[in-house]
């Protein structure tokens, strides 16, 4: 073994390993600007408010009051009430005039029906995303005759 040529050896790494290391530092490059360019990242503010919610009907007014109980502020432009009834909806109070257009624990919502409730009824607060790309149902009440 010749020690002089040893020592004088200047290469450090094999033409193989620097190839994988460069197609590795590539793919992780493509991928980090893929999520960018294809605006995957941006999908923060799509995602459903977490709040609690509770129900109280009132029969002899035909009204359901839905009380914000806790959770996330929800702003009232992106909520709407669904109901699977024979009812009809007559009247939708969203908000109050002292609100600040925003659904906080303590605000109500009034659903003033044209007939009473059915056994089997149901309501939704649906919440829909500003864009409208996403919905969710918040609270379901089920009305039990």
């Amino acid at each position: 073994m010749d020690i002089k040529k040893f020592l004088s050896e200047s290469r450090a790494v094999s033409p193989v390993i620097g190839v994988i290391l460069m197609v590795a530092i590539t793919v992780i490059l493509a991928a980090v600007i893929g999520t960018f360019v294809l605006g995957l990242g941006d999908q923060v503010g799509d995602t459903a408010p977490q709040a609690s919610f509770s129900f109280e009907y009132d029969d002899s007014a035909d009204e359901l009051t839905i009380t914000h109980e806790s959770g996330d502020a929800i702003s009232f432009d992106d909520l709407s009430v669904s109901e699977t009834s024979a009812a009809g909806v007559s009247d939708e109070t969203l908000g109050d005039a002292n609100s600040d257009g925003n659904m906080n624990a303590g605000d109500t919502i009034v659903i003033e029906f044209d007939a009473d409730l059915s056994g089997g009824d149901e309501v939704r607060l649906v919440w829909t995303s500003e864009s409208g790309s996403n919905s969710a149902t918040l609270q379901k009440y089920t009305y039990n005759a």
